[in-house]
């Protein structure tokens, strides 16, 4: 009699933490798993399996970054109910993945991704301006859009962004080298809450096309340029229009000379800048940016030759309690540039070298 009774006892445990106890676990530790691992959670038995499906936010990401058969893994997982409140899909760098998948997508007209608002869709160089079409058609309300190192795109793509996907607020063009000046244009007109724009490497982008943008485009909080040679002061004067600006990456900027610098001062909100082969900047920029931008955490003067000890002092005195990295490597008119010099005048600096 005893030994049923503890048999049901030990039963009645088995069924509250099966029905109570796992839900409760699985709901605080599968929000922080990646969920490659959340997969594999899924398969460890059938109480774990039912109290992953029962929370919804569990399925609002979908990550097939970097993994083979994307796109057919893309049809599948979107067939399933799970994934009908969509909120990020991260393509990046998926292999096996082209426009077909993508039209598959519209035909279907997949309901799942009507809510989705970040959309990555890096390195994936076998679509086409048609496939951006495709997909952005049923994303309506895609606020984060990434196109890094999709090379074989143009302007096209970007009359399709506008016309689909009307709130986008952060657009990463990075590396897509036929976009021109016409694009800058059109999200400049279609975009004017645009908070974050990556136009590094877009080799065929000129005054023009950029200070329409800056113009029009006043939000910015995040503006990078990287290794984009050909703007002058003309657009770098009108960089201190953005008010709200943070973050600016203008690495390989030769054209930059301390009236550019000394005008993007006038961003004060600004806590990284990297200025590294700025070859034309002197004291003077980077005095006018230390005195107007004083909450500065970031900062690469990384080869700049024409820089002297006196920019440290004055950075010393207005940012010492913000810098926590300054890169002055190759910087060789800065004679106190040791760890131990740059730590006496920037006491909270953690990294000293941004650029290898």
């Amino acid at each position: 009699m005893e030994a049923r009774n503890e048999e049901k006892e030990e039963e009645q445990a088995a069924l509250v933490w099966g029905r109570e106890t796992v839900p409760r676990v699985m709901e605080i530790v599968g929000a922080r798993l990646p969920q490659r691992e959340l997969y594999a959670v899924l398969l460890t038995s059938p109480w774990c399996y039912r109290a992953l499906l029962s929370n919804p936010q569990l399925w609002q990401v979908l990550d097939l970054r970097e993994t083979k058969s994307a796109g057919s893994r893309l049809l599948a997982a979107l067939s399933l109910e799970r994934y009908k409140d969509l909120n990020v899909l991260n393509l990046e760098f998926a292999q096996d993945i082209d426009d077909s998948h993508l039209f598959l997508l519209k035909t279907k007209g997949h309901k799942s991704l009507k809510g989705l608002e970040t959309l990555n869709l890096n390195a994936c160089q076998k679509i086409s301006d048609r496939g951006v079409e495709a997909i952005t058609s049923i994303c309506p309300n895609l606020l984060a859009l990434s196109l890094y190192w999709n090379v074989g795109l143009t302007d096209n793509t970007i009359k399709h962004i506008v016309k689909n996907c009307p709130k986008i607020i952060d657009l990463n063009l990075s590396g897509c080298k036929n976009i021109t000046d016409q694009s800058l244009l059109l999200i400049a007109d279609s975009f004017p809450a645009l908070k974050e724009l990556n136009i590094t490497r877009c080799i065929r982008l000129t005054d023009n096309g950029l200070l329409q943008l800056l113009v029009k485009c006043s939000c910015l909080q995040s503006l990078n340029v990287y290794a984009l040679s050909s703007f002058t002061d003309k657009v770098y004067c009108k960089i201190g229009l953005l008010s709200d600006l943070r973050f600016l990456d203008l690495c390989g900027a030769q054209n930059l000379t301390d009236e550019g610098l000394s005008c993007i001062a006038r961003c004060r909100n600004m806590t990284s800048l990297n200025l590294t082969w700025c070859v034309r900047v002197t004291d003077a920029g980077v005095v006018a940016i230390a005195q107007g931008c004083n909450h500065l955490e970031f900062l690469s003067l990384f080869g700049i030759v024409g820089v002297t000890d006196a920019c440290l002092e004055a950075l010393s005195k207005y940012c010492s309690s913000t810098l926590t990295t300054l890169d002055v490597n190759g910087c060789i008119g800065i004679k106190r540039r040791s760890r131990e010099d740059l730590l006496a005048l920037f006491p909270l600096l953690t990294c000293f070298k941004v650029h290898s």
